[in-house]
């Protein structure tokens, strides 16, 4: 089978767990020997000989063709002022200044005789980016015709996945890793529920997450329930990393490794902070990460007078993540709505127990774990003290979340996309 694939990065490339999944997918997808051609908006050069890459940015458009011209003329756009991550809280989403619809005569001929320079990033232009990726997507699916079925991750290339189905009658999956419910709560942003409601019923088949996400697609987008399937998120290597970086500092470390905003729930990782220092002054708290609620987690902790054992590095990558997991004795991840979560899977390979919100995706499959609801603040500062103080608790989940790390592989989550991808092409024949 050779599938058409859509994503907007791909690692070393990446802002957040999309990239992340769509790695493990594809390396899931060469371990049973199905061929894949990626579409990212730009390339690198120094991604993973994994996949039939296809710059976006060097594909030529020609837009005169009638079906270019009804692609274009359906596709919207905000032109965003501020940079932006695939994951937008409302806060950040409140910045755009324009919302257009467009049609071909607000387009320069020359834009599209041509080939398009995308910026590979998140920045002022994302929506503008995401509408021409669209084209790109219609462009490469007219000019190819060997694969057999096309694969959309997440509303930035639901777009090019429509586009494409449009073009090559081929079907369509749609691959959901995050709602903007989970984004933004119930304040939605219009425009981004729209593109992804279109993808969704555009596609042959969903594929959400987790089942708490699966349920999003159902009640909120209207979707049928028989067209939506789970396919858990896994981990890259179920091995145990044994670090040697030592931490620095001779008292217990508790850590919210994630993106500062509403989704993450860091206000309830601040109160909880809080309650356990106050019963126990030997342990400091580490938030690390970037978001646009990180200013308001830093004027709470000064309120609260736990500044001297409250530390925020900003956003990690590489190594630091790594040496973070490494020194921390418990990890929190208390979001509010989290379609999965990858974080906890990666501090279970440090060795690190977890603390994981009932209202996330991971729940699912990590059953080892301590679950909270996201708003109990003493649950959690309960949950906290007991691993730090109780060796016997924290060994135990330890040991079996190590077990249970073993059955969450990328080539078994292949293997159930494989079967999904046969079953949707047996359906259209």
């Amino acid at each position: 089978m050779r599938v058409l694939m859509f994503g907007w990065e791909f690692p070393p490339h990446i802002s957040g767990g999309l990239g992340t999944a769509c790695y493990g997918l594809v390396k899931g997808m060469n371990h049973h020997n199905q061929e894949v051609i990626f579409v990212v908006p730009k390339l690198w050069g120094d991604e993973e000989n994994l996949a039939d890459f296809v710059n976006g940015s060097a594909i030529s458009i020609n837009y005169r063709e009638k079906k270019f011209k009804k692609i274009w003329k359906n596709l919207t756009y905000l032109e965003v002022s501020s940079f932006l991550v695939p994951y937008l809280g409302p806060e950040e989403f409140q910045k755009f200044t324009d919302y257009t619809i467009h049609d071909k005569v607000d387009v320069d001929e020359s834009i599209f005789t041509n080939k398009y320079e995308f910026s590979g990033k998140y920045g002022k232009n994302l929506m503008e980016e995401v509408s021409r990726y669209a084209l790109v997507g219609a462009q490469i699916a007219r000019d190819r015709s060997d694969f057999d079925i096309i694969h959309a991750h997440d509303w930035l290339a639901f777009p090019a996945g429509i586009a494409a189905k449009e073009i090559s009658g081929k079907p369509l999956v749609v691959h959901v890793h995050a709602t903007e419910f989970d984004r933004s709560g119930e304040s939605v942003n219009k425009p981004v529920y729209n593109i992804e409601r279109a993808g969704m019923h555009a596609a042959d088949h969903v594929l959400a997450v987790s089942a708490l996400t699966r349920n999003i697609v159902i009640k909120k987008y209207g979707v049928p329930a028989h067209k939506v399937s789970v396919l858990h998120n896994a981990v890259l290597d179920a091995s145990i990393i044994k670090s040697a970086y030592q931490k620095k500092v001779p008292e217990k470390i508790v850590t919210f490794l994630g993106r500062i905003t509403f989704q993450k729930g860091p206000e309830y990782f601040v109160e909880a902070a809080k309650k356990v220092i106050d019963r126990d002054p030997n342990v400091r708290f580490v938030m690390a990460g970037s978001g646009d609620l990180l200013n308001r987690m830093i004027q709470r902790v000064a309120e609260l007078r736990i500044a001297n054992k409250f530390h925020f590095t900003g956003f990690l990558k590489g190594d630091d993540v790594d040496h973070m997991y490494a020194i921390s004795d418990v990890y929190v991840m208390p979001s509010v709505s989290e379609p999965f979560g990858i974080a906890p899977l990666e501090a279970v390979r440090h060795n690190t127990p977890v603390i994981i919100s009932k209202q996330s995706g991971v729940a699912e499959v990590l059953r080892n774990a301590i679950k909270i609801d996201f708003w109990d603040v003493d649950a959690m500062a309960d949950a906290i003290f007991a691993l730090l103080h109780y060796e016997g608790i924290s060994k135990m989940f330890k040991e079996l979340g190590s077990e249970e790390l073993k059955k969450l592989k990328w080539e078994h989550v292949a293997a159930k996309l494989i079967t999904v991808y046969e079953k949707t092409i047996a359906q259209q024949s």
